[in-house]
């Protein structure tokens, strides 16, 4: 009999800002282009891991303007869909909204592990505003509680300071976080092995027990 596949939801990135104008304005001057964007969430990570995983990508609300809110209510759409030993990741903007979300929240289903990727801890960042709903509340026990708890950063981020490393270990010491010499930055890759290793390694221990 042919075995289930766990499930990864992936939560992608997004934009926040304090008013209509400053938005408008973002859309004015954003760089575009027509070339295809190759990201190690996509078509890498579908090879990798689609053998073994069912990957579910939920295209959150106006990443381009997001809100907490909106993002909580689309999140819990897909509870019904889900299953048991689920792997989560957040990448920026999704890493801090599931941290947020976790950390007031119970999630209806058995977490086998939980990736954070160049997720920002507050309003300290150079060049964005977070805002939307997305602070953290101080309390960040409930998630501190999670099992298998990954933070990953990089040095040379220029959009999520490596300083929120830190401040994320202050509130959460048992968690694994990880700090990488250079990602390209704000995790600007087409291929992301540690990663990839990581949850394969998740699935081989769920397994053995």
């Amino acid at each position: 009999m042919k075995k289930e596949k766990l499930q990864i939801m992936l939560i992608h990135g997004g934009t926040t800002f304090k008013n209509r104008h400053d938005y408008l304005s973002f859309l004015k001057n954003i760089e575009v282009s027509l070339r295809k964007k190759i990201k190690w969430s996509g078509e890498y990570f579908d090879k990798k891991l689609g053998k073994d995983f069912d990957i579910i990508r939920p295209t959150m609300p106006l990443g381009l303007n997001a809100k907490y809110e909106d993002w909580k209510i689309y999140l819990e759409r897909f509870f019904p869909l889900l299953k048991d030993n689920i792997v989560l990741i957040g990448s920026s903007l999704g890493g801090i909204f599931l941290a947020k979300y976790l950390s007031e929240n119970s999630f209806p289903k058995k977490i086998l592990s939980i990736y954070l990727i160049a997720a920002p801890f507050d309003n300290t960042l150079p060049n964005e505003d977070l805002v939307g709903g997305f602070k953290l509340k101080s309390d960040l026990s409930r998630l501190s509680k999670l099992n298998n708890l990954n933070l990953l950063f990089s040095e040379n981020d220029d959009v999520v300071p490596v300083s929120h490393s830190q401040k994320y270990y202050n509130k959460l010491p048992s968690a694994n976080i990880k700090v990488y010499k250079n990602k390209n930055g704000h995790f600007k890759i087409k291929t992301f092995p540690e990663l990839i290793k990581m949850i394969e390694n998740d699935k081989i221990n769920f397994l053995k027990k």
